[in-house]
């Protein structure tokens, strides 16, 4: 058994806390097995303080998980152990970059092609890949890129 670098040790409030959470069952059940992975980890007088490996095999979950929430609880308290880390980048680059999207609002402030009242989001689609402001796009892309700058004259 190797010695735990991050040791839990909770207040009576806490362990009620993530009790009655556990007993409402109203929570997601992420945060369930969060609260439960805290309650059997705890080293405190009416704690149970069992090894990751024991906690991993009756939640059914990895030891890594355990090591990490226990981490969180030790080094940034308990609201930090129940929320996900926010990303600073999007998963995906945008497609508009700053340009790309003053050329597209230019393109539909314009006067739309021979043959239509209007631009169409599906129109300003294939005429931005056409004119070759961006390799390619869904017309959604288009739509989110003008709502976001609130141009909705098309």
């Amino acid at each position: 058994m190797s010695r735990k670098k991050w040791v839990v040790e909770l207040s009576r409030e806490e362990r009620d806390d993530l009790s009655g959470l556990i007993n409402k069952g109203k929570a997601a059940a992420r945060t369930i097995l969060k609260a439960r992975i805290l309650l059997k980890t705890d080293e405190g007088p009416p704690g149970g303080g069992w090894t990751d490996e024991r906690i991993a095999e009756a939640l059914e979950t990895n030891v890594t998980q355990i090591a990490r929430v226990r981490r969180k609880l030790v080094e940034q308290g308990m609201a930090a152990a129940f929320t996900r880390k926010v990303r600073r980048t999007p998963p995906r680059k945008p497609i508009f970059d700053g340009e790309a999207e003053a050329r597209l609002i230019a393109l539909a402030c314009s006067k739309p092609p021979e043959g239509y009242a209007r631009w169409s989001i599906r129109l300003l689609a294939e005429r931005v890949a056409g004119m070759e402001i961006v390799e390619s796009a869904h017309f959604n892309t288009v739509g989110r890129a003008l709502k976001k700058t609130r141009s909705n004259r098309i």
